[in-house]
């Protein structure tokens, strides 16, 4: 049995106009690197989603999800490379 260690992180980031908390969880069953993100809105209510590194780029994988999630994509993208590097 191997061991991996499990990456999970949270960054507060400015989306939609106000600050949120957004929460990193890395999954290691998977070919490429990919995270699974959640974030609440204003109401409480979650949006989970992933976030999945296509050829370098990183694309948001979800449904429903707010225009405030989709439009912060190159911040998610830069604090998941400054958490990997």
């Amino acid at each position: 049995m191997i061991f991996q260690k499990q990456v999970q992180f949270s960054r507060h980031i400015k989306a939609g106009g106000r600050l949120k908390e957004f929460n990193f969880l890395k999954l290691n069953n998977t070919q490429i690197p990919t995270y699974s993100v959640d974030v609440s809105d204003e109401r409480g209510k979650r949006h989970i989603f992933l976030l999945i590194n296509d050829g370098g780029d990183w694309k948001i994988s979800g449904e429903g999800l707010p225009e405030w999630v989709i439009s912060s994509g190159h911040v998610l993208q830069q604090e998941v490379e400054a958490c990997v590097s």
